[in-house]
């Protein structure tokens, strides 16, 4: 997947979840994705490379990073909590995907109940 593929899957994907918004607290090239206020993945560039980072359980990122050449520790994040995605032909449509919808779902999982849009677990409308 080239990056510009890359960054338009991950932001089409990102802003399809339930309450999530787009800003941009880092500038104009870097776009943060937020639900209720709660970081779950940015697009933006590393040197002149389009990348995402994703939030990912520390077992999860670990198992990724290992895999795919593509997926490193969250470039200028929390190294355990965090991923990055890079271009490359080891990574797809449907893991980017999983991916951003996974990094919303650890976010929305740790919200108080009464703030949460959906169910992490069945993703059905709160």
């Amino acid at each position: 997947m080239d990056g510009e593929t890359l960054h338009e899957v991950a932001i089409r994907t990102a802003m399809g979840m339930p309450a999530a918004v787009e800003t941009q607290p880092f500038g104009e090239r870097s776009f943060v994705y937020k639900v209720v206020g709660k970081m779950f993945a940015m697009a933006t560039e590393l040197r002149g490379e389009p990348i995402v980072n994703l939030k990912c359980a520390p077992p999860h990122g670990a198992a990724l990073v290992r895999d795919h050449e593509e997926i490193t520790p969250g470039w200028h994040m929390n190294k355990q909590h965090w991923i990055t995605l890079s271009p490359g032909d080891g990574i797809d449509e449907t893991l980017v995907e999983d991916l951003v919808a996974n990094a919303y779902d650890l976010v929305v999982a740790g919200l108080p109940r009464a703030k949460r849009p959906i169910d992490p677990i069945r993703r059905e409308d709160a």
